[in-house]
Formats: structure tokens, sequence, C-alpha cells
């Protein structure tokens, strides 16, 4: 939204130019007298916070137990060199979670918090949310994340609820996420692309041999599975860990989880 949008109805707003924000920041005397002109409209942006933090992330821990649990037991797995297999659970700690909360049913419910804009920030004398100390692995903004990526995170549940993933089908997808070949760094690259082939063409076959009569399925699978990238680790860790592990890096609990380092 624009400095001169007709539509404002903040306090000082006239529709008049020179009582624009833009014009008080230039003539006014003082920040006092920002702070009391400056208009609210787009000011904020919506984030969210766990409406039951207690009770989801209770669930989020369990299945993230889970989903190390079935990454363990995945034999070709153990047989790749330690380096790839950090580098492996690094990279699809977060969308196995995902797909484990998906399995698991878990739903959650969450409610907003607002998140002050620069402009406000300025004119309100707040710190900068740039120059504050993030621990690393952790994700700016501690009063909860984005709106849009928590609909992202709520958007894949309702695609895989909506096509009743069975529990082999489960297990094919999260190989397909585990087994990841564009992370950067593998020592064993082109193994780890065939056991990603590996796994959609499982997935494939059972799906024609189960699911004769649904032509789309597979096609259904992969589009769902698609949407894990639009799903942030930090974002996962923020929503899921921050209220219980606080400002420790979930990294560091996920390998002590897995090696029990």
């Amino acid at each position: 939204m624009g400095f001169f949008d007709p539509g404002c109805r903040c306090r000082g707003a006239s529709g008049r130019t020179n009582n624009s924000i833009l014009y008080s920041i230039l003539k006014s005397d003082s920040l006092a007298t920002l702070r009391q002109q400056a208009c609210s409209c787009g000011s904020t942006r919506r984030r969210g916070v766990l409406r039951s933090p207690q009770v989801t992330c209770k669930a989020a821990s369990a299945v993230l137990v889970k989903t190390l649990r079935f990454v363990k037991n995945v034999p070709c797995f153990r047989e790749l060199p330690e380096d790839d297999q950090l580098m492996l659970i690094r990279s699809g700690w977060a969308p196995l979670l995902v797909l484990g909360l998906a399995q698991d049913r878990v739903d959650f419910e969450t409610t907003e918090t607002v998140e002050p804009s620069m402009l406000q920030r300025i004119l309100t004398g707040l710190p900068d949310r740039q120059s504050e100390e993030v621990p690393t692995g952790q994700s700016r903004g501690a009063a909860g994340v984005s709106v849009l990526d928590i609909e992202a995170i709520r958007a894949f549940l309702k695609k895989c609820w909506s096509v009743d993933i069975s529990t082999k089908e489960y297990a094919y997808l999260k190989g397909a996420v585990l087994f990841n070949p564009d992370v950067e760094g593998l020592r064993c690259i082109h193994y780890i692309q065939s056991l990603r082939r590996e796994a959609h063409q499982a997935l494939n076959e059972h799906v024609r041999l189960i699911h004769r009569e649904d032509t789309t399925r597979f096609a259904k699978l992969l589009i769902a599975l698609s949407m894990l990238r639009a799903i942030s680790p930090l974002v996962v860790a923020q929503l899921f860990f921050r209220p219980v592990i606080g400002t420790v890096n979930i990294e560091e609990v996920l390998m002590e989880m897995f090696y029990g380092k």
C-alpha cells in the first residue's frame, strides 16, 4: 500500500500530500511528533505462533524421534560415508518431519501476532531486527513466523490428507526426500541419485499395482512432494521447536539424537 492511499483512515490522513508520512518525516522537528502521526496502514507484517505450543511441540518432537528412527533403519543410508549422512540429515530433516506430521495427522492451530515494519521501527525507536544477534540455524523474529509460511505447511498437510497416502507410500516419499543428490558436497552423489530413482520407481510401481483405477495418483503424490520445497527448515524449527529448545541450534539437537553425540 502506498503512502498516498486514498482509503487510509489513520489519524492525520486527510487526502492532502502535505500530510503524508513522507512529508512529516521531512518537516517534523521531533521523533515524538512522527510517532504520533505515523500511519499504521501496512505498518505490520502478519506473523503467527502456535496456539497450544506445549501440545503441538510435544507431538512434533515425537514425530522427529520417529523420523530419525526411520532414517536409522534404512540400510543403504547407514552404508554412506558419515559426512554424506550428516549433510543429508541437515538438508532433509525438515521436509521429513513435515511428512511425518502428515502421516501422523498432526494438526495445529495458530494465532496471529504483529511484526512492526521497518518504517514503524524507525518512527517508534524500536531496534532493527537485522542488527539483532541470532544463533546459527535459527530464524529471526522470535514473535512467530510468517503467516504465509504457516499456510504453506498447512497446504501441504491438507494435500496429503486429501490424497489419503498409505504407510508404504509415505515410506517411498521419505526415501525420495532423504536421498537428495542436489545437496552440495556429497561424496557418493551418483549412488544417492540412484537411490532416489529407486524410491520414485518403487512408488510408481506400488501406485500402479494398488490404485490401478486412479491414473493420476502418482502425479498427485509428486505434486505433494514438490510442495515441500516451499517450506523452510528455519520456519519448521522456529514454529515447532523454538518454544521448547529456545535458542539452541536445532542441528545440534539432531546430531545428538541421531548419533548420541
